[in-house]
């Protein structure tokens, strides 16, 4: 098991002036929302009567940029209750919890309905779980959930902060074998991954600058 253990770190109470979001992100994250299940309809996709057992969790590298470090965290869930577990078990660990963001993003397949039950989590990095579930969209992977948990370091990253999160969550799903090393670059993924007025880095509005 592989986890990083941040020597400094503020806590949840200190934000890291990134969270800003303009009209141009408010309408990518509209678009996206067309995309999510309901997750108050997600009683419906569970069997009431078995008892779901805690998915092993696994932890990817860490990666630091700018004093800032990212580590992706891995499970394979089949239920909205296995999310919740997977949730209670990673903020046990207080390195995790004290962590500034914890953004997350899964992706149920549900074979008798032939649907999927998804959804996110920005954790206070403005936008950050919507670009990981549509990463997760892109690469059309199944019954898994992506923990992807940043330690602020006290300088501003601008948009580098996603490329991190993005590039963090496709490396662990490769290393755990859910896609192939060769899908896609990285690069290319986070690209696709994003809305397009971020896609083009002279269309940056201040907020996301350094």
């Amino acid at each position: 098991m592989r986890f990083f253990f941040a020597e400094e770190h503020p806590g949840k109470d200190s934000p890291t002036a990134e969270e800003g979001v303009d009209e141009d992100d408010e309408e990518y994250l509209s678009d996206f929302m067309a995309l999510k299940l309901n997750t108050e309809n997600a009683h419906l996709f569970m069997d009431q009567g078995h008892d779901e057992e805690l998915p092993l969790i696994k932890h990817g590298n860490p990666v630091t940029d700018r004093r800032s470090t990212f580590q992706p965290h891995l499970a394979l869930v089949v239920s909205p209750r296995q999310v919740k577990m997977v949730l209670e078990k990673l903020y046990m660990n207080k390195k995790i919890a004290s962590a500034t963001h914890n953004i997350y993003a899964y992706r149920i397949y549900c074979e008798d309905k032939n649907s999927f039950l998804q959804d996110c989590e920005d954790d206070g990095e403005t936008a950050a779980g919507g670009r990981l579930l549509h990463l997760l969209q892109i690469l059309d992977v199944r019954n898994v959930m992506v923990v992807v948990s940043r330690w602020y370091g006290g300088i501003l990253l601008g948009p580098d902060r996603f490329k991190h999160i993005n590039n963090c969550a496709r490396n662990i799903l490769v290393e755990e074998g859910y896609i192939a090393s060769v899908v896609r670059p990285s690069l290319d993924l986070l690209h696709f991954a994003l809305p397009l007025w971020l896609q083009d880095a002279s269309c940056y509005p201040a907020c996301f600058m350094d």
